[in-house]
């Protein structure tokens, strides 16, 4: 894993993550997991159920968001007949501690085993892929990368390569840092993965620039990769600006990519 102390130290933390701290009840046909991270601290996961035999994606959501944003961007997934699980990061949602970017890769290794874990107790289909969308592309790579047997897919929107690129591409204060390390670590991982990829990104994105997808299509290893750009939409409207599409090509995807075996 890229050492990211140096970050985790500095001032740029403040800039970089934005957590809100909120608790909503649960919708009908939801459930909630609170995962241990480390003493003391859980960090929680929603699972929006449509039906119990459908496939399962676990998906890391944006800066500033939490999971229970969610509550009606769900019924969107359901209607292509896929389940969602939104994982939040500490200090987000109903989840303890302060974000930072160690914690931020080291805790979704930890809600990817126990989502998989929680699937298979309640007897639903385990057919899991991952999706990240900016912020919480960081995990869904790294998930990718470590795990390419336990999943069948992995779906980023709006995400970028590397933290490091986009400190950058925002002019934040990164001075006696030393960012080549991780963007060299980061890139060579991803040129690892070959894992079924779909990669969705606004065309008018000017905070993670469309450069960005392209890049990370690019370097992906995969056989099986799509990048899709969703016309006149930016970073927080690619969703609903492009809201046919957009649920088309993740349908599409999943259907694809269905045969992929995991254990």
């Amino acid at each position: 894993m890229a050492d990211y102390s140096q970050i985790d130290r500095s001032p740029l933390l403040s800039f970089l993550f934005y957590p809100r701290r909120e608790s909503k009840a649960c919708p009908q046909g939801a459930f909630e997991l609170l995962v241990p991270v480390e003493e003391g601290i859980s960090v929680g996961c929603r699972f929006y159920v449509g039906h119990r035999s459908w496939p399962w994606i676990l998906f890391f959501h944006g800066n500033g968001e939490v999971a229970s944003d969610y509550d009606e961007i769900a019924p969107f997934y359901h209607q292509g007949e896929v389940n969602l699980v939104v994982a939040d990061y500490r200090g987000y949602g109903a989840s303890g501690g302060s974000p930072n970017f160690t914690h931020l890769i080291q805790d979704a290794h930890l809600l990817f085993t126990a989502v998989r874990e929680e699937l298979s107790h309640r007897n639903f289909d385990k057919g899991l892929w991952v999706m990240g969308r900016s912020m919480g592309s960081l995990s869904a790579v790294d998930l990718a990368y470590h795990y390419p047997d336990q999943m069948r897919g992995m779906l980023i929107e709006s995400g970028f390569a590397s933290v490091t690129r986009l400190i950058e591409h925002l002019n934040l204060p990164a001075r006696g840092l030393k960012l080549e390390p991780i963007e060299q670590e980061r890139r060579a991982m991803i040129r690892q993965i070959a894992v079924p990829t779909l990669i969705l990104h606004g065309e008018l994105d000017s905070l993670v620039p469309l450069q960005e997808a392209k890049d990370l299509y690019h370097m992906l290893n995969s056989s099986k990769k799509r990048l899709v750009v969703i016309p006149h939409a930016d970073h927080n409207t690619i969703m609903f600006a492009g809201l046919k599409q957009y649920f088309e090509e993740v349908q599409d995807f999943i259907k694809r990519t269905k045969g992929v075996m995991v254990p």
